[in-house]
């Protein structure tokens, strides 16, 4: 079930998803929240403060994901799957994957080409990371999601080692011809990921 939650401010989803986790049981269907954030950086478990370079005035947050840190902002489309992996009958590795492949389908029906970097998760157009990945799981249950830089200011990711990585280039559909407004392309990513899901 896909749900559209509009803008929501960061702390209160990361605590929404929390708490519907801890809820659901073997019955429970399956959803994919669809949301856009506020400015925010996001430190997963293993984010180390000094990958932060120059917060300025955005909020720093320590979250439960894994990974390291990335920024979330106005503009990209944020896709948290609320998923039963048990019951898919797939580990973290295939849930990366799909969530990968969701991307490149969805990247695809834009012309454009995303790629796989080995070790490197998320999705990439020419050497520039347009897709974040970071995920929790919980008693067999996954959350958090991916991120997709629709129209966003890219400014934010100069301030920080995206990912643990000094250097690393940022991209958005909007610098690829793009101009879907992000309520079109967070329901194509939306559609994707159910279709690659289930």
């Amino acid at each position: 079930m896909i749900v559209e939650k509009g803008r929501t401010e960061y702390v209160p989803s990361w605590r929404a998803m929390q708490d519907f986790t801890r809820a659901r049981t073997a019955a429970t269907p399956d959803e994919i929240w669809l949301t856009e954030h506020p400015a925010v950086y996001t430190l997963g478990l293993a984010g180390r403060p000094e990958h932060v370079l120059d917060a300025r005035d955005i909020p720093v947050v320590k979250t439960d994901r894994g990974g390291q840190v990335t920024y979330h902002g106005p503009g990209q489309a944020v896709a948290y799957v609320m998923l039963d992996l048990r019951r898919l009958g797939i580990g973290v590795k295939e849930l990366v994957r799909r969530l990968e492949a969701s991307a490149i389908d969805l990247l695809a029906g834009y012309g454009l080409e995303g790629h796989r970097r080995d070790g490197m998760p998320g999705v990439y157009v020419d050497n520039a990371k347009i897709c974040a990945i970071g995920l929790r799981i919980a008693r067999g249950c996954s959350y958090h999601g991916v991120a997709l830089n629709v129209d966003m200011d890219l400014e934010p990711f100069s301030r920080i080692d995206p990912c643990g990585y000094p250097g690393l280039a940022a991209t958005r559909l909007a610098d690829h011809g793009v101009d879907d407004k992000i309520a079109v392309v967070q329901q194509r990513l939306g559609e994707s990921l159910a279709r690659i899901l289930a």
